[in-house]
């Protein structure tokens, strides 16, 4: 499953996108999976995805508990500032 990092997101992660490989993860299960991975980010990704939105495959994602498949595309988007 690959993971794509947006904004806050990305910092908190140092990087773009990354590939994850769980078995029948729910996204709230990703979501751990994802805050244990990467700790020591500033901001930490656990406070970044409490205000994220999420999209799956391109589609607006707000079951937590929805099963992904292992070649679902996630986005990790945080709330962005601007105009």
């Amino acid at each position: 499953m690959l993971i794509r990092y947006y904004g806050a997101a990305r910092a908190a992660t140092g990087r773009d996108e990354e590939t994850v490989d769980l078995a029948a993860p729910t996204l709230s299960s990703l979501l751990q999976d994802l805050v244990t991975r990467h700790p020591d980010g500033s901001p930490t990704l656990e406070s970044v995805i409490r205000r994220s939105s999420f999209l799956l495959n391109e589609t607006a994602l707000r079951d937590h508990g929805r099963v992904l498949a292992p070649d679902d595309v996630v986005d990790i988007l945080p709330p962005f500032a601007g105009g």
